[in-house]
């Protein structure tokens, strides 16, 4: 594949690596900047990607970028509030309210267990999919997931099921 077959992969499959790379940071522009440096890298070696899966290269380039910037990121103090009151089912922005304690509960998981939160969950790769992905054992993978899952469920508030109600 050439150039064009390069252009049509990122025109058909932008969106969803951006959405990776936002689940991943959890900010728009640097979301827009991981993938856009990841794009970069895999331009010149695109000969070579494209004939086996490039998505799930671009994937993986995705997350260890990621995990390179994480690294070198300053870590300084991050203010807590006390949590807010529970708020009520009729609430119109309940929903939102949830999404956005799902985001920063995720953001707040140890880097490996968010890659995998993102490529499990949010992606929906399988097991095996996304210990290819993040080069490890599918033990791993599961052991990670259950962690994270664990964590999760401890951090966020109760959820609003479909009809309205609250689930414990």
């Amino acid at each position: 594949m050439g150039e064009g077959g390069f252009e049509g992969f990122v025109a058909a499959r932008g969106q969803r690596l951006l959405r990776v790379a936002w689940l991943l940071t959890g900010d728009a522009h640097l979301a827009e900047d991981l993938l856009q440096t990841v794009l970069a890298k895999v331009w010149p070696k695109w000969h070579r990607i494209a004939e086996e899966d490039p998505e799930a290269y671009v994937r993986r380039a995705l997350v260890h970028t990621h995990a390179s910037w994480w690294r070198r990121r300053w870590r300084g103090e991050v203010p807590h509030g006390d949590l807010p009151d529970r708020a009520l089912a009729q609430d119109a922005y309940a929903g939102v309210d949830l999404e956005q304690a799902l985001a920063a509960a995720v953001r707040a998981l140890p880097l490996r267990q968010r890659a995998v939160v993102v490529l499990r969950y949010f992606e929906d790769l399988s097991v095996t999919e996304t210990a290819e992905v993040l080069g490890c054992s599918e033990g791993t993978v599961k052991s990670q997931a259950a962690k994270a899952l664990r964590t999760l469920r401890g951090r966020l508030p109760v959820a609003v099921t479909a009809d309205g109600g609250e689930s414990p």
